[in-house]
């Protein structure tokens, strides 16, 4: 029996956007499956951002047409989008942390926002509480449910943003920026755990990132369950799965493989690789 066809997560059809006159999409389209990844790098205001709040529904097109999971949302209503957002993860930029809230409560955020039962419910405050557990152990911050966001380092508070990420286990996860500002090694980390929540849950995502060995990881690594580490993918499984993508002045000027990126000659897109 022939196996299904990969789901489709994100789809942009000649999708075009104008701040004040000033073009942040241009002309951009392209599509995603379940379990795929895309590596997007560009220099600064050249769309990516934009990109990714388009594909949320934060930001209309001026034109085109944008799909999530399937759904024509270019015209939906904002009340409409809340279902479809819930299943997409977001880290944004320094990690985005609530300062005022425990380590623990940003965990919980999300899933104590998309539940009709209220956290006094002792059943439901108790699953709260284990998963966030959980997640917290997945990134390896199990001992910091107490601590606040100023307590920990840069790099602890960009895990414990890609924990509040996946704490609902999404099917699509976007990262924007996950390892700006860090050092080599703490980047390298971070990346390890984008690459281990996908695998382990098979979830799509989306990479922003200025770092060529960000993409190069995603790409080229795995991560073995049996082990518990983060291994080279065997033959060209991950490239197949893995596409990167350069933007230039809000236009998507290049979409391939690793391979086909190094091989450009086209001067802007080889800035973006060492």
């Amino acid at each position: 029996m022939a196996s299904a066809a990969p789901s489709e997560v994100l789809r942009f059809e000649d999708v075009s956007l104008h701040f004040d006159g000033v073009k942040a999409l241009e002309h951009v389209s392209f599509s995603m499956n379940a379990g795929e990844s895309r590596v997007v790098f560009g220099a600064a205001g050249a769309g990516k951002t934009v990109m990714l709040k388009t594909a949320l529904g934060l930001v209309k097109p001026d034109s085109g047409r944008v799909f999530l999971f399937g759904q024509d949302i270019t015209d939906l209503k904002e009340s409409a989008m809340y279902a479809l957002r819930a299943k997409v993860g977001i880290l944004f930029q320094e990690g985005g942390l609530f300062d005022s809230l425990t380590i623990a409560e940003n965990v919980a955020y999300p899933l104590v926002n998309q539940q009709t039962r209220t956290a006094s419910d002792a059943n439901f405050q108790a699953g709260v509480d284990a998963k966030v557990q959980q997640t917290l152990n997945f990134v390896e911050l199990g001992n910091t449910l107490e601590k606040f966001p100023s307590e920990v380092s840069g790099g602890m508070r960009r895990r414990v943003g890609i924990a509040r990420a996946v704490v609902t286990e999404p099917p699509f996860v976007l990262y924007d920026s996950p390892t700006a500002g860090l050092d080599p090694i703490t980047a390298n980390l971070i990346v390890d755990l984008l690459i281990k929540e996908r695998d382990v849950l098979d979830t799509a995502a989306i990479l922003v990132t200025h770092r060529y060995q960000d993409g190069h990881l995603m790409a080229n690594f795995r991560y073995n369950p049996d082990s518990g580490r983060i291994e080279p993918a065997r033959g060209a499984e991950g490239q197949v799965k893995t596409k990167f993508f350069v933007m230039e002045e809000g236009r998507l000027v290049f979409e391939g493989s690793e391979a086909e990126l190094r091989a450009s000659q086209d001067a802007y897109v080889r800035k973006f690789v060492k």
